[in-house]
């Protein structure tokens, strides 16, 4: 049966989201992108609170069986860095009270993910989005993009499109790259 894991680029200008299904043979369709978005005019907690309510009702109406959202996990803005722990954790909040799991990825496990490489450029990782999913065009703005990338990741990771399908190059990187994680952990 297949899976619904909905992605998110969390901001407070704008947060991206990424709808797709995912299923055996490590197949991932698109089901539809978008932007939650809030006034840079409004005050901190309004607008934290604006882009809650608006995830609250994409949760709602998706009902997505796994949610992904990006880990900022360094950055030299530390408003925006401050900015997007705020709506991190909104996401988080209003996910687990529907009982929906969270799972968190840096930009490099995405870009490894989706490329083969984690050292690839926005334009590498946008090509890959329009292709894995099979788009005519890419989502505008890259806020979109990015969060099917991390939906498209999160399938990949949670087994949600897997079977006896040989893994494609990026998803033998990925593989290795978190076999390499657990070992240094232990």
């Amino acid at each position: 049966m297949p899976k619904k894991v909905l992605g998110l680029d969390p901001g407070l200008t704008r947060c991206g989201f990424g709808l797709i299904t995912s299923s055996k043979g490590r197949v991932v369709r698109f089901e539809e992108v978008g932007v939650l978005e809030s006034s840079p005019d409004e005050e901190l907690s309004q607008r934290i609170y604006e882009i809650g309510q608006q995830v609250e009702k994409l949760l709602d109406r998706t009902k997505p069986d796994l949610v992904a959202v990006e880990r900022v996990f360094s950055q030299q803005n530390l408003k925006t860095v401050v900015s997007v722990a705020n709506i991190s954790g909104v996401i988080a909040y209003l996910s687990r009270a529907r009982r929906i799991s969270v799972d968190y990825f840096t930009p490099t496990q995405v870009k490894a993910a989706v490329t083969g490489s984690g050292k690839a450029n926005k334009s590498q990782v946008s090509s890959m989005v329009k292709r894995i999913l099979n788009l005519q065009e890419l989502p505008k703005p890259a806020d979109a993009t990015d969060a099917l990338a991390i939906a498209i990741t999160a399938a990949w990771r949670a087994g949600y499109a897997q079977d006896d399908a040989p893994l494609t190059a990026a998803q033998l990187k990925w593989r290795d790259a978190a076999n390499a994680s657990q070992k240094r952990r232990r």
